[in-house]
């Protein structure tokens, strides 16, 4: 297994409760709000009205952009997931735009209030907690809404955990697909990664630490030993990435106590080696998925690992289990 840690600086943590300077704000929609960066000011121009999807940093403060921060200054007011979070950001800036809290409690209440201002012609930007919003966050509907309405929506691109963890990874970059969070049971998780085990492409995962090392069990279980990586506190003083096997990496975190921070998992697409398994091999992870599943799923999960059909499979596994289904 191979680990390689980078260290790039002070990171969102490390930030709170000391801010590197404070500006100004009028009334009238923060034309003339300022912020410093780097130690140098800034004057923030006016933007257009409408809602501006901001992506800002995912650990490491500096993975903001200027153009994020001009934003942030001249908006009327900034929708956050967690304004805490947010609020240490905007301080360690010098900026002073007033927080609305928007999250998964609360939006059904917020989000007219929010297309309210939108419609009479303000500037709002979207933020989420860490990285690009709408990613695993509660602001599509709002995009939605507010595009339904004819609203004005601006995208300000940046920082994102997603591609991050893809560049840094070692795996195919061609193509890969982003699955956010499996199901927390591992019945349901083993269905939905049967589900994705033949998509031609890198699979991406946000997981929490008290439950990926029960997850990357059960990818291994599933996809067998395919190239995997775990990405930690991305950007962040500590960011760790370690490569391996699936079944190598899920033995090592099983053996570990629970990682600390944001995880990404990533898992290379299905190889050749998997369309190669012989009748004996296919036949023994059928008897085994068979101790604990379905025939239905057990068929899912072994075709996903085997890359053979799935009615091929299952037909198989009625053969297996003596049963008397005919259809799946």
């Amino acid at each position: 297994m191979s680990t390689s840690e980078r260290r790039n600086g002070r990171d969102l943590d490390e930030s709170r409760g000391e801010a590197k300077g404070k500006a100004g704000r009028e009334s009238d929609g923060g034309s003339s709000a300022a912020f410093t960066a780097f130690g140098l000011r800034a004057e923030a121009e006016p933007i257009r009205k409408g809602l501006h999807v901001v992506a800002t940093p995912i650990g490491n403060l500096g993975d903001i952009s200027f153009r994020a921060l001009a934003t942030l200054a001249a908006a009327d007011a900034v929708i956050a997931e967690d304004t805490r979070v947010t609020k240490t950001l905007l301080a360690h800036y010098g900026i002073a735009t007033p927080l609305v809290a928007y999250h998964e409690h609360n939006a059904a209440v917020m989000r007219p209030h929010l297309l309210a201002r939108l419609a009479s012609g303000a500037a709002l930007a979207l933020v989420s907690d860490a990285g690009t919003p709408l990613v695993s966050d509660p602001g599509f509907k709002l995009v939605s809404d507010a595009l339904a309405q004819n609203i004005e929506v601006i995208s300000v691109p940046g920082a994102s955990a997603v591609l991050a963890a893809l560049v840094v990874a070692g795996l195919p970059t061609d193509r890969f697909f982003f699955e956010g969070f499996l199901p927390p049971k591992s019945g349901p998780r083993r269905q939905r990664i049967a589900e994705l085990a033949n998509i031609p492409g890198t699979l991406v995962f946000f997981e929490s630490p008290r439950r990926v090392a029960e997850m990357l069990a059960d990818l291994a279980a599933v996809l067998g030993p395919r190239d995997a990586a775990l990405a930690r506190e991305l950007t962040k003083y500590y960011e760790t990435v370690r490569r391996a096997p699936l079944p190598e990496l899920a033995a090592a975190l099983a053996a570990e106590a629970p990682p600390k921070g944001e995880i990404v998992v990533l898992v290379g697409p299905p190889g050749e080696q998997a369309l190669t398994d012989s009748q004996e091999e296919i036949d023994a992870k059928l008897t085994k998925a068979l101790e604990t599943l379905s025939v239905k799923d057990a068929a899912a999960i072994v075709s996903a690992a085997t890359g053979q059909p799935r009615r091929k499979i299952y037909a198989r596994a009625i053969e297996l289990t003596g049963s008397s289904v005919v259809r799946e």
